[in-house]
C-alpha cells in the first residue's frame, strides 16, 4: 500500500493555514470531513481544502464550504487500489476502484470546477493531472502555489 500524505488548509483573513490530517480511521466519506474539521478546528463557515497524495499513484482534493456538499477531484481513478483509502475518494468522485488494475492511461474523476473561483480553471486542473511523468506531489505543489498555500504545504511535508 502506498504511503499517503494528507493535509487540510483553511482560508483565513490572514491567508491560508494548514494542518496534517490523519485519515487512518476513515471508513466512510463523512469521516474525511470530520477529520478535516478536527485537524483545523473549524467552526463551519470557512473554506477548507483537503489535499491527499499517495506516493506516485494519485492525488485528491476535497473542498468544504459551510453546509454545502463537499466537492472532490481525483487525479486518477485507474490508480486506486481496492481496499485502500483511495477507494473512499473514488466512491466520493462517483467512480469505482479498478479491480483489474490493468487500465491504461490517466482517468481524472470528480468535480473539475472545484477550484475555479480560487484561480485554477478546470482546464488547468485537468492539464496538470494528465501531464506525463509528473508526480502527484509535484502537481499538488503547483496547485498550492497557484492558490497561495505552498508555504503551508511545504511546512507540513
Amino acid at each position: 500500500m502506498p504511503n499517503t500524505f494528507a493535509a487540510a488548509f483553511v482560508r483565513t483573513p490572514d491567508g491560508w493555514s494548514g494542518a496534517e490530517v490523519d485519515l487512518s480511521g476513515a471508513e466512510i466519506v463523512d469521516d474525511l470531513g470530520d477529520a478535516v474539521t478536527e485537524a483545523l478546528g473549524l467552526s463551519g463557515d470557512e473554506l477548507a481544502l483537503l489535499c491527499v497524495e499517495a506516493e506516485d499513484e494519485w492525488f485528491a482534493i476535497v473542498r468544504y464550504v459551510d453546509d454545502e456538499e463537499p466537492r472532490v477531484f481525483l487525479s486518477d481513478a485507474h490508480a486506486i487500489a481496492p481496499g485502500s483509502i483511495g477507494e473512499l475518494f473514488a466512491e466520493f468522485a462517483g467512480v469505482s476502484a479498478d479491480k483489474e488494475g490493468n487500465a491504461l492511461g490517466v482517468r481524472p474523476a470528480g468535480d473539475l470546477d472545484l477550484l475555479n473561483d480560487l484561480g485554477l480553471s478546470s482546464e488547468e486542473l485537468l492539464e496538470l493531472s494528465m501531464e506525463e511523468g509528473v508526480l502527484p506531489a509535484d502537481v499538488l505543489s503547483v496547485i498550492a502555489e497557484r492558490l497561495s498555500f505552498a508555504d503551508e504545504l511545504d511546512r507540513l511535508r
